[in-house]
C-alpha cells in the first residue's frame, strides 16, 4: 500500500461519501479522486515524475489535500511547508529540497510571487499570473484514464522541514511505510471509523495534523473538515456546524477556547476525541479545559516529527491522577526507553533521555548524513527530551536536553520553574532560559505574560515559596506575549537572542 492508494480505494468503496469540506467546497471521495487524477496528469505533462520534489505552500484548504495526493500519485515527493514562512525561508527550502515545482494558494501568493528559479514549475490557485500556471486549470484537466501510484512502502513519500529555531531548518524524509505506520496507530488508538469527522485547524504542513490525522482519516474513509486558521470562534462554530468527532490541537488552542465567554452554551456533543500534543497540560489546566469542554476524553499524545510522529499517549481517565504526564506506554507500533548518559535504562525517579523505536521513525535528514547519524542510537531515535518514570510507570518530561541550565555546576530544569510560574493566578504563559554569567556559567532568566503588571520581588517571592533558592530566577522580564511557532509551541531561541 502507498498513500495515493488510500484515496483510490476510498473512491471505490465510498464514492458518494463526503471526503473533503472547506472554503465553501464539499467533495465526495469520487470527486476528490477525479480531481487528484486531473492534477496528476497535468503535473506529469509539465515534467513532474518519480522522485521529483514538489513544495506545497498553502494553509488548510481543499487544494492542499488535492495537491498532496496528486504529487504522490506520480511517485513524486511532497514537501509541505509552513504557511507563515517568509519569502527568504521559502527560497531556502526550494533550494535545499531540490524542488522541481512550487504550488501556492492565492492567499499566500503575495509572499512568494517574485520568486524566480530556473526550471521551477510555478503554480497558483485562483488563476494564472505571468510565469505562474493556474492550479484551477490543472484541476479541470481532461485526463485520459487513471494514474495508479507504483510506489513501494519503503520509497520516499514526504519531506517535512523542522522549525529551524537553532539554525537552518532540516528536511525530515519519510517513506510511505513511515507515514502509514503512524497513521494506523492513530486509527486504532483514537477509534477512527468511516463515520468519523475530523476537524483540521492546526497546520497540515506539520507532522501530527498531516500524518496522524489526514492520513489516518484516509485509511478509514473519514470526512475531513478543513479550516485555514485557528480561532476559538472558528473552533466552536465548526464543531457545531459540521458535527465533528475528532480534533487535534496545541494546548494553547484548548486554553484559549476554554476562556471563550460562550463555550458553556455551545453544542459540542458530537465530539468524541479531544486530542492535544506538542506540550503537556498541567493538572490545573486539564481540569479547566475538561470542565469548559464538558469532556472526560481529553487525550495527550507525545512524539516528535522525526518519529513520524509517534511516541506515547495518555488516555482521558489517566488524567485524573497523572495530569502533566505523557502516559505510561508507547503508542501502537512504537517502543520507548529512557537511558542515562552511559546508555543504561534508568530506574524510577532517575532522569534520562527518551529514545523511541518503530517503523514510523524517519529515513533520515535530507542531504544531511551527519545529522542523521547523530540523531540515532542504533535503531533508537534520540528525542533530546529528559524524562523520568514515576513509581507507577508514568513518564514525566523534565525538560529539553538542550534547555538544561547548568549554574555553578548544578543542573536546573527550566520546565520545573515554568510550572511554578504558571500556577500563579495572573500568569498565563512563561518561558525560562539560561543566560551567560561570568561566575556561574549560566543564570536563570524568566519571561512571562500576565493579566496585570507584576513586580520582580513579587515573582521571586512566589517562586521561593515552592522551589530551592538556586532555582529562583535572578532575571525576570514581563512581556505582552511570548513568541510561538505555527503549532503554538513557545520558541525560546528568539528570547535567547534578545540577551540579558
Amino acid at each position: 500500500m502507498n498513500i495515493s492508494g488510500l484515496l483510490e480505494r476510498n473512491a471505490r468503496k465510498y464514492p458518494q461519501s463526503e471526503a473533503l469540506v472547506g472554503m465553501g467546497q464539499r467533495l465526495t471521495f469520487m470527486d476528490m479522486d477525479k480531481t487528484v487524477n486531473n492534477v496528476a496528469h497535468a503535473l506529469r505533462e509539465k515534467g513532474i515524475s518519480k522522485g521529483d520534489k514538489v513544495v506545497l505552500f498553502m494553509p488548510n484548504v481543499p487544494e492542499f489535500v488535492l495537491s498532496y495526493f496528486a504529487v504522490q500519485r506520480l511517485d513524486a515527493v511532497i514537501v509541505p511547508i509552513n504557511a507563515k514562512l517568509s519569502r527568504k525561508e521559502v527560497e531556502y527550502i526550494l533550494g535545499h529540497s531540490d524542488a522541481k515545482a512550487l504550488i501556492v494558494h492565492e492567499m499566500l501568493f503575495e509572499a512568494v510571487k517574485g520568486i524566480e528559479s530556473d526550471g521551477l514549475l510555478q503554480i497558483k490557485t485562483g488563476g494564472a499570473a505571468g510565469v505562474w500556471a493556474s492550479f484551477d486549470d490543472f484541476a479541470e484537466h481532461h485526463s485520459s484514464g487513471g494514474i495508479a501510484s507504483g510506489a513501494k512502502e519503503d520509497e520516499p513519500s514526504t519531506i517535512l522541514y523542522t522549525s529551524g529555531t537553532t539554525g537552518q531548518p532540516k528536511g525530515v524524509l519519510f517513506s510511505h511505510r513511515n507515514v502509514l505506520t503512524v497513521a494506523q496507530m492513530i486509527c486504532v488508538e483514537m477509534e477512527m471509523k468511516p463515520e468519523s469527522r475530523l476537524l483540521h485547524m492546526m497546520p497540515l504542513s506539520h507532522s501530527a495534523p498531516l500524518h496522524l490525522f489526514l492520513a489516518a482519516g484516509m485509511i478509514v474513509g473519514a470526512k475531513h473538515v478543513l479550516v485555514p486558521t485557528f480561532t476559538p470562534d472558528l473552533l466552536l462554530d465548526t464543531v457545531e456546524k459540521e458535527r465533528t468527532t475528532h480534533f487535534f490541537g496545541a494546548p494553547v488552542a484548548y486554553l484559549m477556547t476554554a476562556r471563550h465567554p460562550e463555550i458553556a452554551e455551545r453544542d459540542l456533543s458530537s465530539m468524541k476525541w479531544w486530542i492535544y500534543g506538542s506540550a503537556p497540560l498541567s493538572a490545573g489546566e486539564v481540569n479547566f479545559v475538561q470542565q469548559a469542554f464538558r469532556t472526560d476524553n481529553l487525550v495527550c499524545v507525545y512524539g516528535l516529527t522525526e518519529a513520524g510522529p509517534s511516541g506515547t499517549l495518555m488516555t482521558g481517565p489517566e488524567h485524573a491522577e497523572k495530569a502533566g504526564s505523557i502516559g505510561k506506554r508507547a503508542a501502537l507500533h512504537t517502543e520507548i526507553r529512557i537511558i542515562d548518559d552511559s546508555g543504561n535504562d534508568v530506574e524510577p525517579g532517575e532522569v534520562g533521555e527518551i529514545l523511541l523505536r518503530g517503523e514510523g521513525n524517519m529515513l533520515g535528514y535530507y542531504k544531511n548524513d551527519e545529522a542523521t547519524k547523530a540523531a540515532f542510537n542504533g535503531d533508537w531515535l534520540k528525542t533530546g527530551d529528559l524524562a523520568k518514570f514515576d513509581e507507577d510507570g508514568f513518564i514525566w518530561i523534565i525538560d529539553r536536553k538542550k534547555d538544561l541550565i547548568i549554574s555553578g555546576g548544578v543542573n536546573i530544569y527550566p520546565k520545573e520553574i515554568e510550572e511554578v510560574l504558571l500556577s500563579h493566578p495572573d500568569i498565563h504563559e512563561t518561558a525560562v532560559i539560561g543566560v551567560p554569567h561570568a561566575e556561574w556559567g549560566e543564570t536563570v532568566k524568566a519571561y512571562f505574560a500576565a493579566s496585570r503588571e507584576l513586580t520582580i520581588e513579587e515573582i521571586k517571592s512566589f517562586v521561593a515559596e515552592q522551589l530551592a533558592s538556586f532555582k529562583v530566577p535572578r532575571l525576570i522580564e514581563q512581556v505582552e506575549a511570548l513568541p510561538r511557532n505555527a503549532s503554538g509551541k513557545i520558541l525560546k531561541q528568539p528570547l535567547r537572542e534578545r540577551g540579558v
